[in-house]
């Protein structure tokens, strides 16, 4: 079988009633390969000493830099000892009730493929880097694997609570795009700044984007941006906090909170706002948007 039909056969499974299907780890190509390899590489340039010990502890852990797409079998046996978590495969976004239900029971659904050499510095769907290297490392850490799992029964009980959007926030702005205090200073946990070498760098040390004190119902209240880097980042005190913080706050009455106040269906507030009842670790310029967004120049 050529590369080609290797890579097609993958693409073309058919997903279980679950939407997981076989990583098919046999079928990449030493192409797909070399790519992780690049992004890794890349990603350690800048990583230490930017991204939380937790985060750096497990990619060691895991020996996600060992060479290639790692074997989600074989991780998924090393992480389920350190945490009860395993990884599971799907061919791509999957729908909000089968999401939840996988972290609801310590499984996190990763795509198997990865993005072409020519989508280097960014893919619009998450790829496996995305969803191995970003996010995986993370559930090595058990307080945070818990708070993922609780995040995952919090979204089944949410489903019908026309407050999806706003769930959908505070993913955005912890689970992907979240930075936390360290003694040694602002440190990125969230996977899609780990994943990224520019917004790495950005997300720290950029003066444009606005740096917040982390807070439940302001967070889902608040829009992000999906295809640029944050013009906000919540930053939290430590991952027990995060828990806790989640864990006591009553859904019901926030949610009919949400809905009386939303019934245009939009957030409440805009990505660059402050508030005066933020809590403000760094007010940014705002510049980066203002010059257009993505890489803007100048």
């Amino acid at each position: 079988m050529t590369a080609a039909e290797k890579t097609f056969h993958r693409a073309s499974q058919k997903p279980a009633d679950d939407y997981t299907i076989p990583q098919d780890w046999e079928s990449y190509t030493a192409e797909e390969h070399g790519t992780w390899d690049t992004l890794y590489e890349r990603l350690m340039k800048v990583l230490p000493g930017r991204a939380d010990d937790a985060f750096l502890d497990g990619l060691k852990a895991l020996d996600l830099g060992s060479g290639g797409i790692p074997h989600f079998e074989r991780m998924s046996d090393e992480l389920e000892k350190l945490t009860g978590w395993r990884v599971v495969a799907v061919p791509g976004l999957v729908p909000d009730e089968v999401f939840f239900d996988h972290l609801a029971n310590r499984r996190f659904p990763a795509g198997n493929f990865i993005r072409k050499p020519d989508q280097l510095d960014y893919i619009q769907e998450p790829d496996v880097f995305h969803d191995v290297f970003g996010h995986v490392p993370m559930l090595s850490n058990p307080v945070f694997g818990d708070y993922m799992e609780a995040y995952g029964k919090g979204g089944l009980r949410s489903l019908g609570s026309g407050c999806l959007k706003n769930l959908a926030a505070l993913y955005w702005y912890t689970v992907e795009f979240g930075l936390k205090k360290s003694e040694d200073g602002l440190r990125i946990y969230g996977a899609g700044i780990v994943s990224s070498p520019a917004e790495s760098v950005f997300s720290l040390e950029d003066p444009s984007p606005n740096r917040l004190g982390f807070s439940v119902e302001r967070l889902m209240r608040t829009a992000y941006k999906i295809d640029d880097f944050q013009q906000t980042y919540f930053v939290i005190d430590s991952y027990e906090d995060l828990l806790e913080r989640t864990q006591n706050t009553d859904f019901a009455p926030l949610y009919d909170r949400l809905r009386e106040e939303d019934a245009a269906g939009e957030y409440d507030y805009k990505p660059a706002d402050v508030l005066e009842t933020d809590e403000v670790i760094h007010e940014g310029t705002q510049d980066y948007a203002k010059k257009g967004g993505r890489f803007a120049k100048g």
